[in-house]
């Protein structure tokens, strides 16, 4: 979004965004409420830290335009849903639950079973630990 499509969207001036941009001024309630309709981030325009949601929307359009321009290369559509889904994982997930993933879906119908069924019982007993205060 350009600044003066920005500047639209809340109702400001361009040098308005500028001056939030350069920390001189902050946007009001209003505005910010004008930006969360289309979607902004709000907690990365306030702290620069961005949410979880925002940067897995972001893997996902990276990993859409990636996998377009696979398909439109190569004709294979497959090709293109595997270049989405690695980008979007590796962009999502921590290295360490990308590699967790990575074994699950390589793994026979029975291996599938042990991992769930594993995990499954280290979340339980986790959350009945918190419950307890055994932590």
């Amino acid at each position: 979004m350009t600044i003066p499509e920005f500047a639209e969207v809340v109702g400001a001036k361009k040098n308005t965004i500028i001056d939030w941009q350069k920390d001189v001024s902050s946007p009001p309630a209003a505005k910010l409420a004008a930006l969360a309709t289309v979607g902004a981030d709000l907690l990365y325009i306030l702290t620069g830290t961005r949410t979880k949601v925002h940067l897995a929307l972001a893997a996902v359009k990276t990993a859409t335009e990636a996998g377009m321009a696979v398909e439109a290369i190569t004709g294979n559509r497959e090709d293109a849903l595997a270049v989405q889904e690695a980008i979007v994982s590796q962009s999502i997930l921590k290295p360490d639950e990308a590699a967790l993933l990575d074994n699950y879906r390589n793994s026979p119908p029975e291996g599938k079973r042990a991992i769930s069924t594993t995990s499954a019982a280290f979340a339980q007993q986790a959350t009945t630990q918190k419950v307890s205060g055994d932590e």
